[in-house]
């Protein structure tokens, strides 16, 4: 099949590339080739196990890519001939394309250090419904659940777990939960409401074995001291998924992601590479970055649709910015840039500023939170570099507008005159809005 554009990967990468690609470029034809007949939305997979209760309530519909005209294959592409610009497929199909794109995302880490990684009943949380499904049903019948890492997926799934009923235990080596995103003033508020909810968390161990027969009956920690389990969940992160990028000639960096520019270009012409399996470069500092996260995957997948067919320098890819929220039951987390730990380690002159206050006015409304909004300013310049916020569900959608701040290089002074718009039912007071007011402290620090 002759295809002008052609996206390996169906997430939301693939789908973002494919959709913004034929909006870009109507007369072309683009085509998107998958390993998934369904497609999991992937921050919605730990809630499948509480909330939505069935990974059937968490598919990326094909409707938006069906509407616009794009094709969709459920295959899998096996080798990719860079120089005649054809790809060959499980099910014996060819595809010959003028431009590629390579969205293959990641797969998880196994802990293949750890012996009894590969014992029943020991798991991982991929991106595949097929693999969920039979893990939610053996989970279903099982009641002792170790989870291995507290990241933002095992912190969510250990949470949902527990909203089942589920005797969670959370083993984390850092010392804090979610440590790698937050100041500790974070998380420690997120690690006290996860164990006021019922989930036994244990920071600063390793696990050193996970024993049993056959089958998972427990874990070993590096202290010596034992934990029964029925089951255990690995949640240690993920990997790139670039072996065919790999085999095609395409350039890997040293932590094994696929070497991209700022247009998201590979180091072979007409191929692109975006989502998970790209290179990551930290906005702040050009650092090389692990983080992987759909939000970034969709950013990236319209700069490269963007930039197919004629360069635009104001669609570039600047870095990632590393935006994340979470929610534990009633309260939720959010951070965008460096925290006040990483931007101290990266040698940047600081200063912060923090203020809590209530997400509504007058604080006496029924739904109204308490809301914590710090701000990581360089000293000299006055420009916005991290924000983190702890309170109720706007936390989602102010932590993006702190990001914008980041990516838009504004500066102390900028939200100083920031003007918004506030409403009592909604939003916190014109007059105490927390994000103006941490502002305001970060101002007085000022030289």
């Amino acid at each position: 099949m002759k295809t002008d554009i052609l996206i390996i990967g169906g997430s939301a990468a693939g789908q973002v590339s494919a959709m913004t690609a034929k909006s870009a470029h109507p007369e072309k034809n683009v085509t998107l080739i998958r390993r998934e007949e369904k497609v999991m939305i992937p921050c919605g997979i730990p809630y499948i196990f509480g909330t939505l209760g069935s990974s059937d309530k968490n598919i990326s519909p094909d409707a938006g890519l069906e509407k616009l005209g794009i094709n969709i294959f459920i295959d899998e592409v096996l080798t990719v001939n860079k120089d005649e610009k054809i790809c060959k497929t499980k099910k014996e199909e060819t595809f010959s394309y003028d431009k590629l794109i390579f969205a293959t995302g990641s797969e998880p880490m196994i802990m293949k250090f750890i012996p009894g990684h590969d014992k029943e009943n020991a798991f991982t949380i991929p991106k595949n419904k097929v693999y969920l499904d039979v893990l939610q049903q053996k989970l279903d019948k099982l009641n002792k659940i170790i989870v291995i890492g507290a990241g933002f997926i095992g912190v969510e799934i250990s949470d949902e777990l527990n909203k089942k009923g589920k005797e969670i235990t959370l083993i984390e080596l850092l010392p804090n939960i979610m440590a790698s995103a937050f100041d500790p003033e974070f998380s420690e508020l997120a690690e006290k409401a996860l164990a006021e909810r019922g989930v036994k968390v244990l920071t600063g161990i390793a696990v050193k074995e996970i024993t049993g027969d056959k089958s998972v009956n427990g874990v070993i920690l590096n202290d010596g001291s034992k934990i029964e389990a029925e089951a255990v969940i690995m949640s240690c992160g993920y990997k790139p998924n670039t072996a065919l990028a790999k085999e095609t000639g395409l350039v890997l960096n040293e932590y094994g992601f696929i070497q991209v520019d700022r247009y998201m270009r590979t180091n072979i012409e007409d191929i692109y590479a975006i989502g998970d399996c790209a290179e990551k470069r930290e906005f702040s500092t050009g650092k090389l970055s692990k983080i992987m996260l759909a939000s970034t995957a969709c950013a990236e997948a319209r700069v490269a649709a963007l930039n197919l067919y004629e360069l635009s320098t104001v669609n570039t890819f600047r870095g990632t910015i590393g935006i994340y929220s979470t929610n534990i039951g009633n309260t939720s987390y959010g951070v965008a840039g460096l925290t006040e730990a990483i931007a101290r380690e990266d040698k940047f002159d600081i200063i912060t500023g923090s203020f809590t206050g209530v997400d509504r006015h007058p604080g006496h409304l029924e739904d109204a939170s308490p809301q914590m909004v710090k701000l990581i300013i360089q000293k000299k310049s006055g420009a916005v570099l991290g924000g983190e916020v702890y309170g109720g569900k706007s936390v989602g959608e102010l932590i993006n507008v702190i990001g914008f701040a980041i990516q838009a290089d504004m500066t102390i002074n900028d939200l100083l005159v920031a003007q918004i718009g506030t409403q009592p039912m909604l939003t916190a007071s014109p007059a105490a809005y927390p994000l103006i007011k941490a502002a305001e402290i970060c101002a007085k620090k000022m030289p």
